[in-house]
């Protein structure tokens, strides 16, 4: 299985777009904001995954203190 995902301002054209797939027996949907939103936070959890163990408490003074460097 393959898959594309396509960006457009124009409604006009996404629905033409979704119209070719559906001539040519591709399966394509709209993606809500919200789902777009979703996939790509599923993709930085992903490429931020690095297995090491981070201590939670330091973690979040770092987050609140910022870069002391």
């Amino acid at each position: 299985m393959e898959g594309a995902i396509l960006h457009t301002d124009s409604d006009k054209d996404l629905s033409l777009i979704l119209q070719l797939a559906k001539k040519l027996g591709i399966s394509a949907r709209k993606l809500t904001k919200a789902e777009i939103e979703d996939y790509g936070l599923s993709i930085a959890i992903s490429e931020g995954k690095t297995g090491e163990y981070v201590d939670t408490e330091s973690f979040l003074k770092e987050l609140r203190d910022g870069d002391q460097d």
